[in-house]
């Protein structure tokens, strides 16, 4: 039996940018606390630019995307670069669930952060399982 791909697991760069940062922070705690054994990720700029060792890692793959705003530049960069898209996220999107939130800043998270973070990176380590149960 072949073993399964490890789903990637793409952020945005959203540097600058407290979604940015969640989105990343995120996808850390999947990849390396949550769901390790399923998930993996690699740099966005290497991507973006073409370069052809990270762009083997997700060609044809099966990917999400999490993008911490509208631009959705994870989400363009990894199916332009021919990633196989299973899901797509938006950090906006939760946010809009925890009206009057104080994340923090583009540099530091607040403890309300770290809590929303967290929930992200649940949702996408239970997606990252659906992906895998399914075969898809």
């Amino acid at each position: 039996m072949l073993a399964k791909s490890k789903v990637k697991v793409m952020a945005c760069s959203g540097m600058g940018k407290v979604y940015g940062l969640m989105a990343r922070e995120a996808v850390l705690q999947t990849v390396t606390h949550l769901c390790p054994e399923q998930a993996d990720t690699t740099c966005l700029a290497y991507i973006v630019t073409g370069d052809d060792a990270a762009t083997a890692k997700i060609v044809d793959q099966p990917c999400i995307t999490i993008d911490g705003c509208p631009a959705m530049c994870s989400a363009k960069s990894v199916e332009e670069m021919g990633g196989d898209i299973k899901a797509k996220f938006k950090v906006l999107d939760v946010m809009r669930l925890h009206k009057g939130a104080k994340p923090g800043t583009a540099t530091e998270l607040t403890e309300e952060g770290w809590a929303i973070v967290d929930e992200i990176a649940a949702k996408l380590c239970a997606e990252v399982a659906q992906i895998q149960s399914e075969g898809r």
